[in-house]
């Protein structure tokens, strides 16, 4: 399946029914009085998050929703019908911006997230509301509303509780593909990776049953990223649902007189695509420990970054796989921490 993360639909909903004017007019009842129905709302255009759905591919291909409209009122004050509405389903995770003001509408991240993005217009009054003691025969009825139209703009950030980061060939779709059942393509040449790709890791190995957090895996990214260079840009969105980003660094492209230098450069330009990211909590993951440049690498990232917890590891040997999923899990543990306290605390504390 194509991997579509935006796009751009115009929504509109129904217009309501027209009120009935209308008189009841029955044998040996010769002064009925006024009997007319309202008319039917118009249909809602509705955008609900489905687990099932895993891309806006749709969205390509069909651009334009219009629900029903609302019918008339009848005589006998009968109703007229609602229109229908229109209900579309899209990925958990979908985020929903008024694309004329770039305004934020809703944000659909959990399965099952409602958003009524089209309200239908209300439909008239029959006149049957208007009668009173001084004017039993209204001859007048309320037209229905007009319906609503926009154009909304579709963004699909991933819910990943971790992020790989880094330049292409680094090792980071190898990994995925080790330490979950992922299988993303793997090759030696730049931007083997063209999409995101998600995999559920068991914190303890063969362990499914216990602790597991969903790990991205997103294209390489190059130098002037966040201005648009290369492929990794356009994904970064992705990263803002993580609760820590994981560094991979290759040792075969680090210079052992400055080798935090592609970590600083990563970091650039997570700032410069949004500061937001660049305050994550990030961790450094060196690659390939299985080279014989490994271990110099190593050693100068320490002796570089001594603040700073760097785990090295290989996808080949399975060396330190173990130590990166742990510490993984925790920075994703103390973050889910505070969001399911929140959640479970009552009314009264807040």
């Amino acid at each position: 399946m194509k991997f579509v993360d935006q796009a751009k639909i115009y929504l509109s909903s129904g217009h309501g029914g027209s009120g009935c004017v209308s008189f009841r007019r029955e044998k040996y009842i010769p002064r009925g009085g006024p009997d007319g129905g309202d008319g039917g709302r118009g249909g809602e255009v509705i955008l609900e998050a489905l687990s099932q759905k895993e891309t806006l591919l749709r969205f390509h291909l069909n651009q334009h929703f219009k629900a029903g409209n609302g019918r008339p009122g009848q005589g006998r004050r009968k109703s007229g019908q609602a229109g229908a509405d229109v209900r579309l389903a899209v990925p958990p995770g979908t985020v929903i911006f008024d694309d004329d003001t770039g305004d934020e509408l809703a944000d659909l991240a959990e399965p099952g997230a409602v958003y009524v993005a089209a309200k239908g217009g209300r439909g008239g009054l029959g006149n049957a509301n208007f009668a009173s003691g001084g004017h039993r025969t209204p001859r007048y009825a309320q037209p229905g509303e007009e319906g609503q139209s926009l154009r909304v703009r579709l963004e699909l950030r991933l819910l990943a509780d971790a992020g790989l980061v880094g330049y292409p060939n680094v090792g980071k779709s190898t990994l995925i593909a080790r330490v979950s059942a992922a299988r993303p393509k793997i090759a030696d040449y730049p931007f083997t990776t063209l999409v995101p790709n998600l995999g559920v890791v068991a914190v303890e190995d063969d362990n499914y049953d216990g602790p597991s957090f969903v790990l991205a895996d997103l294209p390489g990214l190059i130098d002037g990223a966040a201005r648009g260079a290369g492929l990794g840009h356009r994904f970064l969105k992705h990263l803002t649902r993580c609760a820590v980003l994981v560094h991979v660094l290759d040792p075969l492209r680090l210079n052992l007189e400055r080798p935090d230098q592609d970590w600083l450069k990563i970091k650039k330009e997570l700032k410069a695509f949004d500061p937001a990211l660049a305050q994550k909590p990030q961790l450094i993951a060196l690659s390939k420990m299985d080279l014989a440049e490994g271990e110099a690498a190593l050693a100068a990232l320490k002796k570089a970054r001594p603040r700073t917890k760097i785990i090295p590891f290989s996808s080949v040997t399975g060396q330190g796989l173990t130590a990166l999923k742990l510490s993984i899990w925790e920075y994703i543990r103390k973050n889910r921490e505070p969001a399911q306290a929140a959640k479970s605390r009552p009314e009264s504390e807040e």
